[in-house]
C-alpha cells in the first residue's frame, strides 16, 4: 500500500469506498468496501443528489457544460459507486428508459431556438454531448446487457467518423448543429463515447474506439491550432478539476487510460506528466478549479488537497503503470 493509498483511506467515505475497490483491488464482498459502501449511501450529499434526480429529467437542459444538468449528476453518483438497486434509484432509472427514441439513444428536455436550427419549444431529444453520459452511466449502475441501452450504444458507436465522433442530434431538433465544421470532430462527445467504450473490453478493441483515441491525441498535439467547436486545450483545460464533467485534463486522461494504444503514446504521457508535475506531499493533488454546484464536496475549494481528485488521478497513474508494466 502506497503513501496516497494510506492517505486516501482517512478520507470520507467514498473515497475509501473506491480506494479499497480501484487501487487496492478488493473484493466487492470484503468487509471493509462493505462498510464505507453503507457509509457512502448514509451521507446527506450523496442522498441529497439522489433526492435531486427524483424529478427526472429536470429543468430544460439549457447548456450541457452546466455542471448541475440531470446527467452530470447521474454520471458522478455512478462514479461513485452507486446502483439501480440502491434507494432512491430504481424510478430515476425506469424514468430514463421509457424516453428512448426510437433509434436508441435516451432523451431529455431541451429547447433550441430557431435562430439555432431549432423549433424554440421543449422537446424531448438528445445529442452526442449528452446521450453517451446517460448511456455510461446506465452501465456503471448495471444494466449493461438491457436491451434498451445495447440499441442506444451501438447507434451512437456507428456514429463515429474516421475524425472521432462529430456534433451529431436526434431528429426533433431539427438543423441544429454547433459551432464547428462537419467534418472536425466535436472533442466533447469524442470524449464521452470513448468514455462508454472504455466500459467494455469488446468495445475497447472496437475500430471506433480507436479512431476517438486518435482524435483526442491530435487535438492535444495540435491545441494550440485546432480549437474545433471552440473546445480548447489551454491553461483552464490543464487546470486539475473533480468531478468528471466537461473537457478537461483529469477527464481526458481518465478516459484514455483505458486504452494502451493511448497510455503508450508520447501525447498521453505529456499530458500525464503535466498532472504529475503538480503533485503534492503525500501523493496528494490540490483542486485548481470547481464546480460551484459542489462547494460543499471536499473537491469544492482550491486551497487544501481533496481527497476525491486524488484518488482520480492516483488511479489514472496505477491504470497508466499497469498498462506500461504489460
Amino acid at each position: 500500500m502506497g503513501i496516497s493509498d494510506h492517505w486516501l483511506l482517512g478520507g470520507p467515505a467514498y473515497v475509501q469506498y473506491r480506494t479499497r475497490l480501484d487501487l487496492l483491488g478488493l473484493s466487492a464482498s470484503d468487509p471493509q468496501v462493505k462498510s464505507a459502501r453503507a457509509e457512502m449511501l448514509r451521507m446527506p450529499e450523496v442522498q441529497n443528489l439522489v433526492f435531486s434526480l427524483q424529478d427526472w429529467p429536470g429543468k430544460v437542459l439549457s447548456s450541457h457544460k452546466s455542471s448541475n444538468q440531470s446527467f452530470h449528476t447521474l454520471n458522478f453518483l455512478a462514479d461513485l459507486g452507486l446502483t439501480i438497486e440502491d434507494p432512491g434509484m430504481p424510478p430515476v432509472i425506469d424514468k430514463i428508459l421509457a424516453t428512448a427514441s426510437p433509434e436508441g439513444p435516451f432523451r431529455l428536455t431541451m429547447n433550441i431556438g430557431a435562430s439555432h436550427g431549432g423549433h424554440g419549444i421543449d422537446t424531448g431529444a438528445w445529442a452526442l454531448c449528452d446521450a453517451p453520459n446517460l448511456i455510461y452511466a446506465l452501465i456503471k449502475m448495471g444494466l449493461r446487457y438491457d436491451p434498451k441501452v445495447e440499441k442506444a450504444a451501438s447507434y451512437l458507436i456507428h456514429l463515429v467518423e474516421d475524425f472521432g465522433w462529430p456534433c451529431g442530434v436526434s431528429q426533433e431538433l431539427g438543423s441544429f448543429h454547433g459551432p464547428g465544421k462537419k467534418t472536425d470532430p466535436c472533442p466533447y462527445a469524442t470524449l464521452v463515447m470513448l468514455k462508454v467504450m472504455g466500459l467494455d473490453p469488446i468495445w475497447r478493441n472496437d475500430p471506433a474506439a480507436s479512431a476517438g483515441v486518435r482524435a483526442l491525441l491530435k487535438l492535444w498535439q495540435e491545441r494550440r491550432n485546432q480549437h474545433p467547436y471552440i473546445f480548447y486545450m489551454g491553461t483552464d483545460f490543464c487546470k486539475l478539476k473533480a468531478p468528471l464533467i466537461w473537457y478537461d485534463i483529469v477527464h481526458v486522461l481518465d478516459v484514455l487510460s483505458f486504452f494502451p494504444a493511448a497510455i503508450h503514446d508520447p501525447r498521453y504521457q505529456e499530458m500525464l506528466q503535466l498532472v504529475r508535475e503538480k503533485e503534492q506531499p503525500e501523493g496528494c493533488f490540490i483542486p485548481e478549479s470547481v464546480y460551484i454546484p459542489y462547494r460543499e464536496w471536499d473537491f469544492g475549494q482550491k486551497k487544501q488537497p481533496s481527497y476525491w481528485l486524488t484518488f482520480l488521478i492516483q488511479r489514472i497513474f496505477h491504470r497508466s503503470s499497469l498498462s506500461i508494466s504489460d
